[in-house]
């Protein structure tokens, strides 16, 4: 296991030294920053070196109201909501635009929060750029008003945006998910209230002077920083947020459905997931084993919709084994901003004794070591590393059955096609799998049976915009990102009948 790499010079971009210098960062609300009401912050760490990088302000249950209330009266009062579809898009073009110039300070700012490498989160802020542009563009092109054939009647529905939406973001991409969250409903004309992970905040924050600066309109894009039990709690619980937004674990999401629940405040949950990837005897060996490694090890495992479970047909499985193991030997664990390292830390001490708890669970429930995991170290970095595992035998196992949320995958043969889909199914988790095989027919066959929000063929974490992409039964409720249903679910409909 390569996991020895020297120090090296971790210089920072000027503009990002700049913004870390602005410490104690303030939150953003109205346009304005905003510290807490009791002058409370936290500090988010580099958990690459678990330098302190910056103390945040650390908003109290009043302040989330009163930000709030601050996007309410900014959708009721100021011009956002009432702008053509038209202007409303051109500024969140322009918003897109100046993302774009400063790609390479914000995609720092991300990779020293949230440990990610440095070409990872260069690929997450594009991905942020393109979502914006992508519903942008689609809320010019939808056809907000329908007509009704209703015998006697004449009869329409038209849709209005709901007013400020609430949104909780989860540590493992900020930047990427508030993307896919706050776009659709920016460009149906809603405001926002965005709460960051106290982990990750920190794009988030220079997101939202950026708006400011390119001119949307004060109190449409808000920022309230905290702690999950603090304003996390304050925003799924307010009664004036019309609609809410988690993404997160089951576990929080439920107390997130249970608040907005007692409100009637619907409710978008995107939540985790077990996915298997299903390789049959007639792939490319070689080939398959790259890919899964590199989706396995993407962001050291902390990816909602990963392949954890890999199920390989008996022909092939010691083969397919052995050549994963071989690969994932010569990944190369080191601080995010060395462009040497291809896998960077986890995000908190805490992740890391989740990730080797559930190894040693695992092993002591009799799963199988394939390849050794455990805590990496890292010369000159006492960061959160730890070295990908292979473990193997019954998906009974909780190192099978439960999210781990770190580089490790989970083993088991099948012999058959109805076996390979008996076994996928077995999870309480629905969000996403993928099937490898050279026969398309009977690839495209096995992921309509498998039960889940997204299937993939021959590859996995696939997101293109313009195809659905959400969870079912544990991996979470309430309609899904990237398509035009999702704009749709930031509309409110209205119906409008004249009897004739």
């Amino acid at each position: 296991m390569k996991t020895m790499i020297a120090n090296v010079d971790t210089g920072l971009l000027p503009e990002v030294q700049a913004f870390l210098d602005g410490s104690p960062l303030a939150s953003f609300v109205g346009g304005e920053n905003v510290e807490s009401s009791d002058g409370s912050t936290f500090a988010t760490y580099d958990p690459g070196s678990m330098n302190k990088l910056a103390d945040v302000a650390e908003l109290q249950a009043a302040d989330v109201a009163r930000a709030v209330d601050v996007a309410d009266e900014a959708f009721r009062t100021g011009p956002w909501a009432k702008l053509p579809p038209n202007e409303r898009s051109a500024l969140l073009h322009r918003l897109a635009d100046e993302v774009e110039k400063r790609l390479p300070i914000i995609a720092q700012i991300e990779a020293l929060d949230a440990g990610k490498i440095e070409a990872q989160a260069q690929g997450d802020v594009q991905n942020f750029i393109a979502t914006m542009r992508y519903y942008a563009d689609l809320a010019q092109h939808v056809n907000r008003r329908t007509t009704l054939a209703v015998k006697g009647h004449e009869a329409w529905t038209v849709r209005h945006p709901w007013g400020p939406c609430g949104f909780i973001f989860p540590w493992n991409f900020p930047l990427l998910l508030v993307g896919w969250g706050i776009s659709p409903a920016l460009a149906a004309g809603n405001t926002v209230v965005i709460k960051p992970a106290e982990d990750t905040p920190l794009s988030t924050l220079y997101l939202a002077r950026l708006a400011k600066e390119v001119g949307i309109p004060d109190g449409v894009i808000n920022v309230v920083t905290g702690t999950g039990p603090g304003a996390g709690a304050a925003l799924s619980s307010n009664p004036n947020i019309k609609r809410m937004s988690f993404t997160g674990s089951p576990e929080v999401g439920r107390l997130v459905a249970e608040s907005c629940g007692r409100n009637l405040v619907p409710v978008k949950l995107e939540l985790g997931g077990k996915g298997a990837a299903v390789v049959f005897e007639d792939v490319d060996i070689a080939q398959t084993a790259e890919r899964l490694v590199g989706a396995i090890t993407f962001h050291t495992g902390q990816v909602c919709c990963d392949a954890t479970r890999w199920l390989v047909h008996k022909n092939i499985y010691d083969r397919f084994v052995s050549e994963c193991v071989n690969r994932l030997k010569a990944v190369r664990i080191g601080y995010q901003l060395n462009d040497a390292s291809q896998m960077g830390p986890v995000v908190s001490q805490k992740q890391r004794e989740r990730v080797l708890g559930y190894l040693e669970r695992g092993q002591s429930e009799g799963a199988e070591c394939l390849l050794e995991g455990g805590a990496a170290s890292v010369d000159g970095f006492s960061g959160h590393y730890v070295k990908p595992a292979l473990l193997a035998g019954s998906l009974d196992n909780v190192a099978a059955r439960e999210e781990i949320f770190g580089p490790v995958a989970y083993l088991a043969p099948f012999s058959s096609e109805d076996e390979a889909i008996e076994l996928t199914n077995r999870t309480d988790y629905g969000l996403a799998n993928s099937v490898w095989s050279s026969d398309l027919g009977r690839a495209a066959r096995v992921a309509e049976a498998l039960c889940a929000g997204n299937s993939w063929i021959n590859a996995h974490n696939v997101f293109a915009q313009g195809v659905p992409y959400a969870g079912i039964n544990k991996s979470g409720m309430g309609g899904g990102v990237l398509s035009v249903e999702t704009l749709f679910d930031y509309y409110r409909s209205l119906s409008v009948v004249r009897p004739l």
